[in-house]
């Protein structure tokens, strides 16, 4: 009997972890990996390392953004940490 306590308890403590850690993290991933697939021409972006700039082109996994009107930058398409919403 104390056996099939004590794997009860792993069983539950494990499901806890799921639902604490596990199951955020994966969600947190799903919806940058779908925003980062929805990118679009003229969207307004910051950079994983904290850079402004509008989107102007993209191919596969690059994206080349507009700084300040005039300076283009090529980023990988995992480097946009957001877009932003005016």
């Amino acid at each position: 009997m104390e056996t099939l306590y004590n794997l009860l308890l792993i069983i539950i403590m494990f499901v806890a972890m799921w639902f604490i850690l596990i199951r955020p993290a994966q969600k947190r991933q799903k919806a940058t990996q779908e925003m980062q697939n929805n990118l679009k021409r003229g969207d307004k972006v910051v950079t994983i390392g904290g850079l402004h700039g509008e989107v102007e082109s993209l191919e596969d996994s690059v994206v080349y953004l507009l700084v300040d009107g005039k300076t283009r930058l090529k980023f990988e398409r995992q480097a946009i940490g957001r877009v932003i919403n005016d």
